[in-house]
């Protein structure tokens, strides 16, 4: 595999065995930042960390703005609205507790919660980019900390918690279905606060992302295999922060295939274009997929919207991105780009070699006819529902 593949399957996570991501690590010098021993205000979020697992660290995010990316989509922040909001987030990190704990609280709370930290020396700036996570500038040992106000918990979220027969999967599910945002969810699946009571842990946020996204879109799947398929093909479009979701529905029992595309000179492509594929039927995918988180949260947002419709659907999903994505700002940008491309327009087309030639226009190459097994597949087995 050459340096620009392996750079676009391991987005920061470490596989050239450097112990710094190279494509990354120009962000370090860009951020000017003051050390402090304390800090005192809000705290909308927690992170947990994957490293000693299952001893691990983690603790409250520090800021006092927002710092959920569906209210930053609201707020039409810019990539360097973001990067200049997390390079000044604290992380805060101590030994987590098995028993009830101030991070488990912060969790809870759909509102920032006010917090007292004292580190144990001032915070260092680690600027911390990867495929998945939102980045964090700050990052500091705990040497004391104390929540000043009440949680703010949704009636769902204490009755989800609070019910320690119910499976993790299945609490996900509830929260999920009760109106809980994604972004809430993830801090109450880190903060070992939903399944069975034996089974109750602390879960890396890293890691939570990915579970999150996959299982509620495998169980959203369940049901959008069962619903009748759609009547006519159809191409879906969209753009957030430099990335370009393109999604063609055709009539079918549901199959999914994602198409990544990353343009020359992109954030982990080289001096050329760099394309990844991937796919999956009715049965649970079994294998990680090799485009990573991304993945998972463009398919979610594909089945959130087939799930509304009740219809199911043979989807190619294509995302391109673009020189102009400068930093990487975690799978959150996947999955409300493609939520966004199913909420604009649709086109409509009489078959799927039309539907190819639009996605191609929009796309500007051609590129991606080439990738992926499921179009050649839909072309060869043609059923009642084709055109």
């Amino acid at each position: 595999m050459n340096r620009a593949n392996l750079c676009v399957e391991c987005k920061g996570r470490g596989f050239c065995g450097l112990k710094r991501c190279p494509v990354i690590s120009r962000f370090y010098a860009k951020t000017k930042t003051k050390p402090v021993d304390s800090y005192m205000g809000e705290s909308p979020s927690v992170f947990v960390g994957s490293y000693n697992y299952p001893n691990m660290s983690g603790g409250p995010l520090m800021i006092s703005e927002n710092d959920n990316p569906e209210d930053w989509i609201k707020s039409n922040y810019s990539i360097d609205d973001i990067v200049s909001l997390r390079s000044r987030t604290i992380r805060g990190a101590k030994i987590l507790s098995k028993k009830a704990d101030s991070v488990q609280e912060i969790a809870l709370s759909q509102k920032p919660v006010d917090v007292e930290v004292s580190f144990q020396k001032p915070v260092n700036f680690s600027l911390r980019f990867d495929g998945t996570l939102a980045p964090v500038g700050l990052s500091g040992d705990i040497k004391k900390m104390d929540v000043l106000d009440n949680a703010f918990v949704p009636r769902i979220v204490d009755k989800i918690t609070s019910d320690t027969d119910l499976c993790a999967t299945e609490g996900m599910f509830e929260l999920y279905r009760g109106g809980i945002d994604v972004h809430h969810i993830q801090n109450v699946l880190s903060a070992g606060l939903i399944g069975t009571e034996k089974k109750r842990r602390y879960v890396p946020t890293k890691w939570g992302i990915t579970a999150i996204d996959d299982t509620i879109s495998n169980l959203l799947k369940k049901e959008v295999s069962k619903y009748p398929h759609i009547s006519d093909v159809m191409v879906f479009s969209g753009i957030l922060h430099a990335n370009q979701i393109i999604c063609m529905m055709i009539p079918g029992s549901y199959k999914y295939e994602m198409i990544e595309m990353w343009e020359k000179n992109s954030l982990w492509s080289g001096d050329c274009d760099v394309i990844v594929a991937d796919g999956e039927s009715e049965k649970r995918k079994s294998k990680y997929s090799p485009i990573s988180g991304a993945y998972y949260s463009a398919r979610l947002g594909v089945l959130e919207y087939l799930h509304g419709i009740r219809r199911s659907a043979r989807i190619i999903l294509v995302r391109r991105v673009t020189k102009d994505y400068w930093a990487p700002l975690g799978t959150w940008v996947i999955r409300e780009a493609t939520r966004l491309a199913m909420k604009n327009p649709h086109v409509k087309f009489e078959n799927a070699d039309e539907a190819c030639a639009y996605v191609t226009k929009l796309l500007g190459s051609d590129n991606w006819l080439s990738h992926g097994a499921l179009l050649n597949e839909i072309k060869t087995q043609k059923t009642i529902f084709d055109f």
